[in-house]
């Protein structure tokens, strides 16, 4: 098959998709080869009614048209250069991450109030949107907010230490209350009808990610429901940042283990399941003289590191 008609192959062309079935798709938001190709036979039966075993023979063939096999290590690392990394205005904790909050990947950071996670997504909020060759993507950023901690002034007050303009930034910015765990499990699917709409999103901020199912979920007998949901949201995360090269940014809540007694008892909240998905894990603390110290727990070929930063009204900036 030649490559014209490999472009040519569309969802209706998939075995058993008629003109309703195809309806019922596009508007549940599997409307390209690869949305359906990523998908789970259950995604397809409960969005269509179409039985389990036609779900799998489109799903099959969406993966046949798109050739998904294994790739080389050259074909992988040309993958690796569209990468982008959004400076964080630290030049030394960006240096502990791999030079900035890396496009197609989860960066987790936890840590107790007060210790820098949303000054850090308003200072990246803005970062993203400078050039590539200024530590930025050149991008528009989509934030959902679970606990009223986005402040849309601080954004525009941002914009002009890094020259931009703050009437700009703030129409290459997008921000949602998230009033319960469903809802904002849902505000990931609209963040996807955006990008069809034509905004350039480089940058996801979840703040938090786990306040809303933290307070719904209460008791160990609800542990599992909650735990399921969580890693359905963070995969949904991950998906979107890796569909569209778009770096995930979430902040998580912590708690204090009883049973430590020697050394920090602060322990980040959602478990194993958010830990394992989440690409570069932050755990950041109040340091002497009001700096923030950042601590590189977990990441894919870095090393466990520490940096000091401060949080200025221009900013993140290093501290001196």
């Amino acid at each position: 098959m030649t490559k014209k008609d490999e472009k040519e192959f569309t969802i209706y062309d998939l075995p058993g998709v008629g003109a309703a079935t195809a309806e019922k798709l596009t508007s549940g938001g599997f409307d390209t080869m690869l949305s359906i190709a990523v998908a789970s036979p259950g995604e397809l039966v409960t969005l269509t009614g179409v039985t389990e075993a036609a779900a799998r023979k489109i799903i099959i063939t969406a993966r046949e048209k798109l050739d998904m096999g294994f790739e080389s290590g050259e074909e992988l690392l040309k993958k690796r250069e569209a990468v982008i990394k959004i400076t964080t205005g630290s030049k030394n904790l960006d240096a502990i991450i791999g030079g900035g909050v890396e496009t197609g990947a989860v960066t987790e950071v936890y840590g107790s109030y007060g210790s820098g996670k949303t000054s850090l997504a308003h200072q990246l909020a803005v970062n993203v949107q400078l050039p590539k060759e200024q530590g930025g993507a050149d991008g528009a950023v989509v934030w959902i907010d679970s606990e009223g901690t986005l402040r849309p002034e601080f954004i525009k007050k941002l914009a002009i230490p890094k020259g931009l303009d703050p009437e700009l930034a703030l129409k290459n910015f997008r921000g949602v209350r998230a009033f319960n765990s469903d809802h904002q499990m849902l505000l990931v699917d609209k963040i996807e009808e955006l990008i069809k709409q034509g905004l350039n999103v480089k940058l996801v901020i979840v703040d938090s990610l786990t306040s809303h199912f933290r307070s719904e979920y209460v008791g160990r007998g609800t542990l599992a429901e909650r735990q399921q949901k969580i890693n359905k949201h963070i995969h949904a995360l991950l998906k979107l940042g890796n569909t569209y090269n778009i770096a995930i940014y979430i902040t998580n809540q912590v708690m204090a283990r009883p049973d430590v007694f020697f050394g920090d008892p602060t322990e980040a909240i959602g478990g194993h399941v958010l830990h394992h998905a989440s690409t570069y894990r932050l755990y950041l603390r109040r340091g002497k003289k009001g700096t923030r110290v950042a601590k590189l727990v977990d990441a894919p070929a870095l090393p466990e590191a520490e940096a000091i930063f401060i949080v200025t009204d221009e900013g993140i900036k290093d501290a001196e």
